[in-house]
């Protein structure tokens, strides 16, 4: 078995392990926060899922109907007004906002883990919910109850839940990226879940570059190795 030069073992291994699972929203969480331990060894997972686990708990002890609005309603009234979920626009590229225990625990983090938060709280409720892999800004697309709407909402977990057609989307994906979007089939793609930890990792290796950390991107590379 191969083992880890620059990447803390007990990260290697979480990670390893868990792409073994990662046909599940719980097996690409567990992965998601299996990077973490490489600067977080300390990072408890079960308490890491015992909040978002708290927070579906939440949400359904609100809901009297099983409308899908309804549980959206409750669910972004528990996550982003009273839990206070968002995007941390005042040091975006801080390593920290990619590990899911420091997001949890300041409420602050960069659009890719917010949505995998989203997903994770959201999916017990009966809200299936994919990644949006577009460029410059990662969101979440919640698919319909087969007897309502036939739409699917995008929601953008970075700005507080703020619900989004496919013409804002357009828009705000060009703001991030400074050019127009391209064939919408292709921007607006489901993530996979190797994807999710994929971009998650690329993200972790442009943090640690810009801070001259080649340790961490030597160890953030080991984790790519094993994708």
């Amino acid at each position: 078995m191969t083992r880890p030069v620059h990447c803390r073992p007990i990260a290697y291994e979480a990670f390893r392990r868990q792409l073994l699972e990662l046909d599940s929203t719980a097996g690409l969480f567990r992965a998601a926060f299996a990077i973490s331990l490489h600067e977080r060894p300390e990072a408890d997972l079960g308490e890491t899922e015992s909040i978002v686990e708290n927070l579906s708990d939440t949400v359904r002890r609100r809901v009297r109907s099983r409308s899908q609005q309804a549980i959206l309603a409750h669910l972004h009234d528990v996550l982003f007004d009273v839990f206070g979920l968002q995007g941390n626009t005042e040091d975006y590229y801080n390593p920290a906002n990619s590990y899911l225990a420091d997001v949890l625990q300041t409420r602050l983090g960069i659009p890719i883990t917010l949505v995998l938060i989203y997903k994770r709280v959201a999916e017990p409720l009966g809200i299936v919910v994919h990644g949006i892999n577009a460029p410059g800004h990662f969101l979440a697309r919640v698919e319909p109850l087969a007897d309502e709407s036939d739409q699917p909402m995008f929601v953008d977990p970075f700005f507080s839940g703020e619900l989004l057609n496919r013409d804002e989307v357009t828009r705000r994906i060009e703001q991030a990226t400074g050019r127009p979007l391209g064939p919408p089939r292709v921007q607006l793609a489901q993530a996979t879940n190797r994807q999710w930890l994929a971009r998650m990792l690329n993200n972790l290796l442009a943090a640690f570059a810009a801070k001259g950390h080649d340790r961490e991107v030597c160890a953030m590379q080991e984790l790519q190795e094993l994708l």
